[in-house]
């Protein structure tokens, strides 16, 4: 009875989070906001790579990050370093972030906008966020080469919800015994239309590449509406 209780309980949770999530995607839309929610394992180099492609974007197009982590400001203080704005959402230990939360903080500078990108990085986590619709328009899920080939499916709804991968750290490939074109099969196993991208913020490559794909589905979604 208790279990019965405890998946009866989760999907009144996540009905409520999608109904949240769901208002907030026809408003982001509404202002023209395009919206990218990024997944990943701690490490897999999710600030790195918006230190290294926002401020490019951000040339052409108003750019916000909302940070998500468990404590701390450091990856927002990261951002604003390098002269985009970004809030800090803490989950004061929870594993992922929810639509109410993303909601709550939009209320606080959403008359600050119009922002033409709004990308939230979530908790470094591949399970929990993975359940999670944030009212995003694309996710898009990381997988550093350190991490291993194995990733998508062990973890695959992750994977399976996500419209597009980035395999980062391309730079480290000769260090490792990591076959880009296996992950790929991996990923495509689970969704055969995931669009992905090979980047190193190290070096750079793949990032103008990865910045084009982000405008391309933007200029798709505005279009369509």
């Amino acid at each position: 009875m208790s279990e019965l209780r405890q998946i009866h309980l989760k999907e009144s949770l996540l009905k409520a989070n999608d109904f949240v999530a769901s208002t907030m995607r026809d408003r982001f839309g509404s202002q023209g906001s395009f919206v990218v929610n990024l997944l990943s394992s701690p490490g897999s180099g999710k600030t790195t790579l918006l230190e290294k492609a926002l401020p490019k974007l951000q040339e052409r197009h108003s750019v916000l990050v909302l940070e998500g982590d468990l404590e701390t400001e450091r990856d927002a203080e990261r951002i604003r370093g390098v002269g985009v704005r970004a809030l800090q959402m803490t989950t004061g230990g929870a594993c992922h972030l929810e639509a109410h939360q993303v909601q709550q903080t939009w209320e606080r500078i959403a008359d600050d906008g119009p922002w033409d990108f709004v990308f939230i990085e979530n908790v470094g986590n591949l399970v929990c966020p993975a359940s999670y619709d944030l009212g995003e328009h694309l996710r898009t899920v990381l997988l550093s080469v350190p991490e291993g080939e194995d990733k998508p499916p062990k973890y695959p709804k992750a994977f399976h919800s996500s419209q597009q991968m980035l395999i980062t750290k391309v730079d480290l490939l000769e260090h490792f015994d990591f076959r880009v074109d296996e992950v790929e099969r991996l990923a495509k196993e689970l969704r055969p239309d995931i669009d992905i991208h090979h980047v190193s913020a190290k070096t750079g490559d793949g990032v103008d590449a990865w910045i084009e794909s982000l405008l391309s589905a933007r200029e798709r979604l505005f279009a369509a509406s």
